[in-house]
């Protein structure tokens, strides 16, 4: 079986070499590269072609989001998990809006981190327990005040009722793969249904969807 390939990219030198050398001791990944900035970072992304990339949010030039911004435009994009110390709900919001896969604090222990990269890179999201409020209210700050006075909606009542037992499994975790083997359906045709829901729910991407699944069904 593959590595994994990372691409860590941090601008504090003692954290990124530590970073690298708790993920390289890992049999199962290997760390391809490492950038001090978002420009370096967009770089190497589409130089070494990565499965996942780290990234910080306040580097320099360009930082992490405008990093994630130029890496989602490339023709393959890798997975991208923003790994910082920020719990700043905006942080977040902007993150996910812009296609993060997750949103990792830096506090976390080395054993969590590895589990945690081994999902990132099988492309299920994640994002940090103590932020998911933070989003959550991200979220609905961004409505606009028309729709603040308006009684609540139920976001999720324009979905079918397969595409809300797709989006509960990617709610719990599961990757298209395994929706599409709970569910006796193809992959390709789980794809189609997640741009159905995302477009549905005007959303960006599977973990802002997954939020609101979560936060509308008590998951």
């Amino acid at each position: 079986m593959a590595a994994i390939r990372i691409l860590v990219a941090d601008d504090h030198p003692i954290y990124r070499d530590g970073l690298a050398r708790s993920l390289a001791d890992a049999e199962d990944i290997e760390v391809v590269g490492a950038a001090t900035d978002g420009e370096e970072a967009a770089r190497l992304t589409a130089e070494l072609l990565p499965d996942l990339v780290l990234l910080d949010i306040s580097m320099p030039k360009g930082g992490g989001l405008g990093a994630l911004e130029a890496i989602r435009k490339l023709p393959q994009p890798p997975h991208v998990a923003m790994l910082t110390a920020s719990e700043e709900g905006e942080d977040v919001m902007q993150a996910m809006r812009l296609g993060a896969l997750g949103y990792v604090l830096k506090g976390v222990g080395a054993d969590e981190l590895l589990t945690l990269v081994r999902e990132l890179a099988a492309g299920r999201p994640h994002v940090a327990p103590s932020l998911a409020g933070r989003l959550l209210l991200a979220m609905k700050g961004s409505s606009d005040a028309a729709s603040r006075s308006a009684p609540p909606r139920d976001p999720l009542s324009d979905l079918s009722r397969r595409e809300e037992d797709i989006l509960r499994l990617v709610a719990l975790g599961r990757s298209n793969r395994e929706v599409g083997e709970e569910l006796d359906l193809q992959e390709k045709t789980v794809k189609h249904y997640m741009t159905s829901i995302l477009q549905k729910l005007q959303v960006r991407n599977r973990v802002e969807a997954a939020m609101l699944m979560r936060e509308h069904r008590k998951l």
